[in-house]
C-alpha cells in the first residue's frame, strides 16, 4: 500500500449529533441500513422506542472506559514534559476543529481517519518515524474521549506506549501552554 491512504466520506440523510457526554440523546446514523438498528434502550431513552442492542454490543460509555482502564492517561503539563523528552503528540481532530480552536506546536497531524495505518511499524503507509513498537505516542482531540479511543487503537496495534491528553486540546490550553492559530 503506497501514497495516500483516505476515507471515503458517509453522506447522512439527516443531523449528526455531537457524541459528547453532555448530549442527552443518542447518537443515531440516520440512514436506512441504520435507522434506529441495534440501540439500547436505557433509562435516558426509554419509551423512545428503539430496539434492544444485539448481543454482546457495548456502549460508548463502556467503550471508552475499557480503552482508558488500559492507559496510562496524562494532564496537560506532563504531555509538555513528555514532549521535551521524545514523545510524539498526535493531534487527530479535523482541519475544521483546528481551524476554529488552535493547534499544540510540534504536535504531529494525523487525522482519526488514517491513523491507525500511518503509525503502524507494519504499514507501507506508516511515517518515517513510526517504524518501531516502543514509540512514546500520545494522542489528543479536542476534549480527550476520542483520544482515548484512538489510543486503545494503536496499543492493539503493538504500539504499547500509547496513550492520551486527558481533557483534550481544551485542557491544554485552559493549563496556559503554547497553541497556534491556524
Amino acid at each position: 500500500m503506497s501514497g495516500t491512504v483516505s476515507a471515503s466520506a458517509h453522506n447522512h440523510a439527516g443531523p449528526v449529533l455531537d457524541p459528547t457526554p453532555d448530549h442527552a440523546g443518542p447518537v443515531l446514523d440516520p440512514t436506512p441500513d441504520h435507522a434506529g438498528v441495534g440501540l439500547d434502550p436505557t433509562p435516558d431513552h426509554a419509551g423512545v422506542g428503539l430496539e434492544r442492542a444485539p448481543v454482546g454490543a457495548r456502549s460508548i460509555a463502556e467503550l471508552l472506559a475499557a480503552a482508558r482502564s488500559r492507559l496510562s492517561r496524562l494532564g496537560p503539563v506532563a504531555v509538555h514534559e513528555a514532549m521535551s523528552r521524545g514523545a510524539v503528540l498526535v493531534d487527530i481532530r479535523p482541519a475544521a476543529q483546528r481551524a476554529e480552536f488552535g493547534e499544540i506546536p510540534d504536535a504531529v497531524v494525523i487525522e482519526r481517519n488514517v491513523l491507525e495505518w500511518r503509525l503502524d511499524p507494519r504499514s507501507d503507509a506508516r511515517l518515517s518515524f513510526a517504524g518501531r513498537y516502543d514509540l512514546a505516542v500520545i494522542v489528543t482531540c479536542q476534549e480527550g474521549y476520542t483520544s482515548s479511543l484512538a489510543a486503545a487503537a494503536l496499543q492493539d496495534l503493538g504500539l504499547h506506549r500509547a496513550t492520551d491528553l486527558a481533557g483534550g486540546f481544551a485542557a491544554w490550553k485552559a493549563a496556559g501552554l503554547p497553541t497556534t492559530t491556524c
